[in-house]
């Protein structure tokens, strides 16, 4: 049984013209999109310059419009009865209904747009029933042209380029209609001349609302940024101070590990029930030392070795500050010989308190003179840095720092759950005084013995 060969595709060839519906779609739709614009302010009736930093600059859009009105309102009045011989009563209620509503171009430019732009047809209208001169200018006269720029800026300020467009259709098309029913003898050069002017004001008045949107968001951008920042560098700050720690419980870890493995060997005479768990203790704290290498990994940055070098602590501040003065900074060191036993967090802690205010001091201060005093005193360790100002005043080695130095000291202080003082002194100089709990006189030891249950 034989099947034809199916018929071999034809080759796609270039688009037709989209089908007549799609056009009156879309036509309907930006109609739709247009009215929408007219209709719907697209900001809320605060005022204009509503946020400016200043009282005069958010008095400063009530005092234009105020201006604009008491200005427009008396000359379309004049202009109207003296140029055009329209009644004192019609010239009266057609001025303000075409100009008092600039009153409302600081905060609701496009209601008054509502006002102002029937109004403005009704006025051009009422003109034809007057006689013209030659020089009179129609559909528009001069005061109630400027004032509709001042209403076009106004627009461009505070609405969206659709809302704008859509004026600026509608300006037209209103001026287009009047041109084509006004009498012969009619100069209807501002039909023409109220679009194009229009036009200008209201590319200038967008331009100035997308770059003032464009320095707000680049503002709020950059205020996240700096949130991130902070956020990035606390972050940083917890995980090295995690991977400090580590070695510290790694040790204790550690010496649970070897005190369980050689109980049985220690202590003669155990029963075979203890000798297990001893056996179940030094396992299950060789899994924990296991999972805590493996969580280092993962808080370890890609491509970097883990120190081997064992965490310093208040023995070798006095290597530290050694080190300080060679570098050339006055450092004079007070550390109480009774300090008790300190938890291994809190002497790590103290340490690089101490570091990091002496690195301060170097990169802000160089030269000044510092007191670094270390005491214990009513269950606490009191860890005080001062210095005084910089010897060369102006000179300091960095004039921002990164951030992570005092971040750093409040983690390791709420670590420890002590608390942090920190600012700068009347003459110049800068505090850091940490206080940090230490274990009553009477407590057990820390490291674990074979009674411990």
């Amino acid at each position: 049984m034989s099947t034809s060969p199916s018929p071999s595709p034809t080759p796609a060839g270039p688009p037709g013209p989209p089908p007549a519906d799609g056009l009156l779609s879309a036509a309907r739709r930006n109609l739709r999109d247009l009215a929408h614009g007219l209709s719907h302010a697209s900001h809320t009736s605060t005022p204009l310059l509503a946020e400016a930093p200043k009282r005069w600059q958010r008095l400063l859009p009530y005092a234009v419009v105020l201006a604009l009105a008491a200005t427009f309102i008396p000359v379309t009045i004049t202009v109207l009865t003296t140029q055009y011989g329209v009644p004192g009563a019609l010239a009266g209620a057609l001025g303000v209904a075409q100009t008092a509503p600039l009153l409302m171009l600081a905060h609701r430019p496009l209601q008054a747009w509502w006002i102002i732009f029937p109004a403005d047809i009704a006025g051009a209208l009422v003109l034809l029933a007057y006689p013209d001169d030659r020089h009179d200018v129609w559909p528009w006269i001069p005061p109630v042209l400027i004032a509709y720029l001042f209403l076009l800026l106004a627009l461009g300020l505070r609405e969206t380029r659709r809302t704008v467009v859509a004026v600026w259709v509608a300006t037209g098309a209103a001026g287009l209609v009047l041109h084509l029913i006004a009498p012969a003898d009619r100069d209807t050069g501002s039909a023409l001349l109220l679009p194009i002017l229009g036009a200008v004001v209201l590319v200038i008045g967008g331009a100035v609302r997308e770059r003032g949107e464009a320095t707000r968001r680049l503002a709020e951008q950059e205020t996240i940024s700096e949130t991130e920042r902070a956020q990035r560098t606390l972050l940083e700050e917890r995980t090295r101070i995690a991977r400090e720690l580590h070695d510290v419980v790694a040790h204790h870890m550690s010496v649970i590990t070897v005190q369980a493995d050689s109980a049985p060997y220690r202590i003669s005479g155990l029963p075979k029930a203890a000798e297990e768990e001893f056996t179940a203790i030094a396992a299950a704290a060789r899994e924990s030392l296991g999972e805590m290498r493996r969580l280092l990994s993962v808080l370890r940055s890609e491509g970097t070795e883990g120190d081997r070098a064992p965490q310093p602590g208040l023995g070798r501040l006095q290597q530290l500050v050694e080190a300080t003065v060679r570098a050339g900074l006055p450092v004079q060191l007070s550390l109480a010989a009774d300090l008790g036993e300190v938890p291994p967090a809190v002497d790590l802690s103290a340490y690089r308190i101490v570091q990091e205010a002496l690195a301060n001091v170097v990169r802000h201060a160089p030269g000044a003179r510092t007191q670094v005093s270390v005491r214990a005193s009513m269950s606490h360790l009191n860890v005080l840095v001062v210095n005084g100002p910089a010897a060369k005043p102006g000179s300091p080695l960095e004039t921002a720092g990164t951030g992570h130095g005092l971040v750093g000291m409040r983690e390791r202080v709420r670590l420890t759950g002590g608390t942090l003082d920190t600012g700068p002194l009347p003459d110049g100089g800068f505090r850091v005084a940490a206080r940090m709990p230490l274990p009553p006189a009477d407590a057990p030891a820390t490291h674990p013995t074979p009674e411990d249950p």
